[in-house]
């Protein structure tokens, strides 16, 4: 796997000089990755179903999109929706491609590897260049243009688009040439983090059935075997039953373990513990959790061992 720094200069800053950015989907990670465009010096457009976020970004210097159309009409499109249906519905129109003049089309969004692959031979067979760059970060990190981006596309094409990975995230991670490749990516991230939070929770039941108190085993734990960010920060969140405000919402957080057991089962990849993931995330939503963060998970292995919400 190549990696380069997003902060670095390539060659594509030049074909991006005066070119105009269309934005698609402007929820809690779009709105934040616009303005560090627009902080970059880029000519944004931008569309949303919703027209409040399409005000506030024009209030930062942005333009209002006429329709999908019109943001197809940039230089470049740039998209952030939350799932494929979205992504099917709204951008995979022939019609909508037969009619841009965009030459790129750079996906962020988080969709199944099916998705990309359609996506890839549909933008190919109307002349528009395709590539995946789906990220890692919560809204503030996206806000602040600092993500990790994962990318994979043709090398001329992400080339072409580094200014603009730049401006929104501070490393790019390459992982093929086919946009695909940086799903997959992306799909077994957010599945291991699936994981972790399971295995926090668990491992907090059984420590608090015990006498112990869940913050001091997280304590320990980040500060010895698993320090970093993911344990620190969703480990306090389990041990302190701290599921609100969602940062990531538990629903999300089923689509993306749903999307690894389906690549999965495409490639004959066994994935056991997706299954026991998969129940615990329907358990939590069934007892009304689905606007909560998806660390809320964590309740399901509580109820399961008899100990208090």
């Amino acid at each position: 796997m190549a990696v380069r720094s997003a902060r670095q200069a390539t060659t594509g800053e030049c074909a991006m000089a005066g070119a105009t950015v269309g934005f698609v989907g402007l929820g809690a990670m779009g709105q934040g990755m616009a303005a560090s465009l627009l902080r970059a010096g880029h000519r944004v457009r931008v569309w949303n179903r919703s027209p409040e976020p399409v005000a506030a970004l024009v209030a930062q210097g942005a333009e209002a999109a006429d329709g999908l159309a019109g943001a197809f009409a940039a230089d470049t499109v740039v998209s952030m929706l939350a799932n494929d249906e979205a992504v099917e519905r709204l951008l995979l129109d022939p019609a909508l491609l037969a009619g841009a003049k965009a030459t790129v089309h750079l996906n962020m969004a988080t969709v199944s590897v099916a998705l990309a692959e359609r996506a890839e031979a549909l933008h190919a067979e109307h002349g528009i260049a395709y590539a995946a760059a789906p990220v890692l970060g919560r809204p503030p990190v996206a806000a602040a243009g600092e993500l990790n981006i994962l990318a994979a596309g043709e090398p001329e094409v992400l080339a072409g688009v580094e200014p603009l990975l730049a401006a929104m995230g501070q490393r790019t991670w390459h992982f093929g040439e086919s946009p695909h490749q940086a799903n997959a990516a992306k799909i077994s991230t957010n599945f291991l983090l699936a994981c972790a939070i399971e295995s926090m929770a668990e491992a907090c039941s059984l420590a608090e059935a015990n006498g112990v108190r869940p913050t001091d085993l997280i304590e320990m734990l980040t500060g010895t075997l698993f320090p970093g960010p993911v344990y620190a920060g969703y480990g306090s969140m389990v041990a302190e039953r701290r599921y609100e405000p969602a940062g990531f919402k538990l629903p999300l957080g089923l689509k993306d373990v749903n999307l690894a057991l389906t690549a999965g089962a495409a490639e004959n990849v066994p994935l056991p513990f997706g299954s026991v993931l998969r129940d615990a995330f329907l358990d939590a939503l069934a007892h009304g959790d689905g606007d909560k963060d998806w660390a809320a998970v964590a309740a399901v292995a509580r109820r399961r061992a008899g100990l208090p919400a």
